[in-house]
């Protein structure tokens, strides 16, 4: 896979276009796909794992390459448009995190994933340390009685989406998405300080 950074300036539209020619069949629309997102990919990556504790064993460039090439593995996706692709990259990067956090032991009591959970600004919250497991434990569990509200975590939380980009995804208002990811996040505060609680 390509490692190219794209220097020219890009609109949507250029993106939408390579998404249907990739659809399509055509196996050059990948590959000239990734110069134009990596950067934008790479910023949300980078700052999801900013988060994260310091001797962290994924980095930014490789969450976003296996986020690229689980991207590229989807074979029966009808790419519609740029907004589409992000919020398919956000569930990649969920199930990358979530893995890796699986195998690296984070999920045990004592686990070090430390993080600012569910907030919009790190530099309004005091850093506290969550268990990622336990957070995507969380989510699917929402999602069983509010699969809006856990599709909205899923692409602010773990996509790293603003609430722009996430109302575009989801064909939203930016009111709904504020009022879905608040009310979101204050139920898994809920959930996560008193796992034992049955959901309302």
């Amino acid at each position: 896979m390509s490692d190219r950074r794209g220097t020219a300036p890009t609109t949507p539209e250029d993106i939408t276009a390579l998404l249907r020619a990739w659809s399509e069949g055509d196996p050059r629309a990948a590959e000239s796909l990734l110069p134009l997102v990596y950067t934008d990919l790479r910023r949300r990556a980078g700052g999801y794992l900013r988060r994260e504790r310091r001797n962290h064993t994924l980095n930014p460039t490789a969450l976003v390459h296996e986020a690229y090439l689980r991207l590229v593995d989807q074979r029966h996706v009808t790419w519609q448009n740029r907004a589409h692709f992000f919020g398919i990259a956000a569930e990649m990067m969920r199930r990358i995190l979530v893995d890796h956090a699986r195998s690296h032991g984070a999920a045990k009591r004592g686990g070090t994933w430390c993080q600012v959970p569910f907030d919009d600004t790190v530099a309004t919250s005091e850093p506290r340390c969550v268990d990622l497991v336990a957070v995507d434990s969380a989510v699917e569990e929402l999602a069983q009685f509010d699969p809006r509200q856990a599709r909205v975590v899923e692409l602010r939380f773990f996509g790293g989406l603003s609430v722009e980009e996430t109302a575009e995804v989801m064909s939203l208002s930016r009111a709904t998405v504020k009022r879905e990811w608040t009310m979101a996040r204050a139920w898994l505060h809920r959930r996560l300080a008193s796992p034992a609680e049955s959901t309302p």
